[in-house]
């Protein structure tokens, strides 16, 4: 990744700030189209509202009496016109093609006979059993452009309820000591890109919220590719998402007050990256916690760095069941330390040793891992290997790796509900790394859950139950933060009582280790 120079001491660590390429001014990385956007549904922008009611005012014209038909017209045209000019300028996407397509088609026959009568010749009109098959056709062209934009929308990120604005930033940081293993050079030192978000002050309302899925918008598109590309999905459909901005303010002044926030350190799921589970993340920032998510190079979907490098994932499955076990373990032990060094950066940032405006806010004596997926996997792995790690969080994560020494930490996991179709092994692997833990585990299964419930998926994803659940786009978000952060305020900050009669509000809650096997309680 980052070769180590010729002035690094032994035991020190090379911190890269994202350059002028990756963390421009807002003002210089606000395009066109962001200038240009003006407010809108979760589904449609107020330009594509308009094309879309001028294009169906174009198609019932036809059928208005003939005194109201040429107004009538006219008048869908004078909406439809100017709106499809400010999609071309801001950017036209691909769910408003069919109704460009539609509105195209009927301007062919709407617009002749007004031409005829204009120069004063004899208007000819299809008749209408001749015309209704291609309204019809018409209408189902356009039709398709809001189905499409529901089940693939711009995500819309829900609000914090938290006391703290939120603000975010992006750092990155390379082990001198550690070398990087997914490459031949014996130089490559391994470097993760960690982005943070942090309790802020309340920014004025028109500073521009944070790029989702990058640092611009260029990165950001990169990224949603390479998602879409590893579901197998044509990038195009999710050509939306690089357009969203979370909650988040770049850069935001810290907040107010000499309170220290507990720190939360998270990986995501295989071939995740860092931001996959930003609404989660900004939920628990503004309740007063630092969470600083990862990327892991060579494993993340792909990870921009500071120098303008693409690096994408090169871990793959090799479809033997026990060969796929043998590389998740060595991919969870790499994770695993990434989380423990990301921690120890933290610690020197909190001390003072980069200049940093979070200097002295940070509780790293207070800390958490978690993780998606394998990163939950991860998130096991570093609490039990790293004794500063105070709690553990998987959601919906396979434990890859050894179950001793017990984990000793308390542990919170997240699943779907266990069907037919849910690996075999999953459940009694998760029971046993939990039954050997000497503090308390709790077991939350998510009525309605699917793999991607755990993630900002259903925020973008169309609603389909295999994929993202059946908990809806705003019920996914708040069930997950609220139980994690349940468990947080009771295992980091000392909030009396047991998490489990909070969490028994989100579905069927089950404990073990130190207080004993219990049974699970609806």
């Amino acid at each position: 990744m980052r070769r180590r120079g010729p002035g690094a001491e032994h035991g020190g660590v090379t911190e890269t700030t994202p350059g002028p390429s990756l963390h421009l001014p807002l003002s210089q990385t606000l395009s066109l189209s962001q200038t240009l956007s003006l407010p809108q549904s979760p589904f449609l922008s107020l330009p594509e509202v308009l094309v879309l009611l001028g294009a169906v005012a174009l198609l019932v014209a036809r059928w208005l009496p003939p005194a109201a038909r040429r107004p009538g017209t006219l008048a869908a045209g004078a909406v439809l016109v100017p709106s499809a000019i400010v999609l071309g300028v801001v950017g036209i996407r691909w769910q408003m093609l069919p109704v460009l397509a539609g509105a195209a088609a009927v301007s062919a026959f709407a617009l002749p006979p007004l031409l005829r009568r204009r120069t004063g010749r004899p208007a000819r009109r299809a008749r209408w059993w001749l015309a209704l098959p291609g309204t019809l056709a018409c209408a189902g062209l356009i039709a398709t452009g809001p189905v499409a934009a529901w089940a693939f929308p711009v995500p819309v990120f829900p609000e914090p309820t938290g006391d703290f604005a939120v603000g975010t930033r992006v750092l990155q940081w390379t082990d001198p000591l550690r070398p990087e293993g997914f490459t031949a050079d014996p130089d490559d030192r391994r470097t993760v890109v960690a982005q943070l978000w942090y309790p802020a002050r309340k920014s004025p309302a028109g500073v521009p919220r944070a790029q989702y899925l990058g640092r611009t918008q260029d990165e950001a598109r990169t990224v949603a590719e390479a998602l879409a590309d590893g579901v197998g999905l044509p990038g195009f459909l999710v050509d939306g998402v690089p357009r969203a901005r979370s909650r988040a303010v770049v850069d935001a002044p810290v907040a107010d007050g000499g309170e220290r926030f507990p720190v939360v350190l998270f990986s995501p799921g295989s071939g995740g990256v860092r931001s996959q589970n930003t609404a989660w993340a900004e939920e628990l920032a503004g309740h007063g916690y630092l969470v600083a998510a990862l990327d892991h190079p060579y494993d993340s979907a792909v990870v921009v760095v500071a120098d303008g490098r693409t690096i994408r994932s090169t871990t793959v499955s090799s479809g033997d069941r026990d060969k796929d076990e043998e590389l998740a373990v060595g991919w969870t032990a790499v994770r695993a330390a990434d989380l423990g060094f990301a921690l120890t950066q933290l610690e020197r940032l909190d001390r003072g040793e980069t200049t940093d405006p979070l200097t002295g806010r940070l509780d790293t004596g207070r800390a958490a891992v978690a993780g998606h997926s394998l990163g939950g996997a991860a998130a096991l792995q570093a609490a039990r290997r790293d004794h500063r790690f105070d709690a553990v969080v998987d959601l919906d994560g396979y434990p890859h790796g050894p179950t001793a020494p017990a984990l000793g930490k308390p542990a919170l996991a997240l699943t779907q509900e266990i069907t037919a179709g849910t690996d075999p092994r999953y459940l009694p692997r998760l029971t046993e790394a939990l039954d050997h833990n000497t503090a308390t585990s709790y077991r939350l299964t998510v009525p309605g859950a699917g793999h991607l419930t755990f993630t900002d998926g259903p925020l973008y994803l169309p609603p389909v139950p295999s994929i993202v659940g059946t908990l809806g786009r705003t019920e996914s978000p708040r069930t997950v933060a609220a139980a994690t952060l349940a468990f947080l305020d009771a295992t980091l900050r000392g909030r009396p009582g047991d998490p489990a009669d909070t969490l028994r509000a989100y579905g069927t809650v089950s404990s073990s280790g130190a207080r004993g096997t219990a049974a699970p309680t609806p």
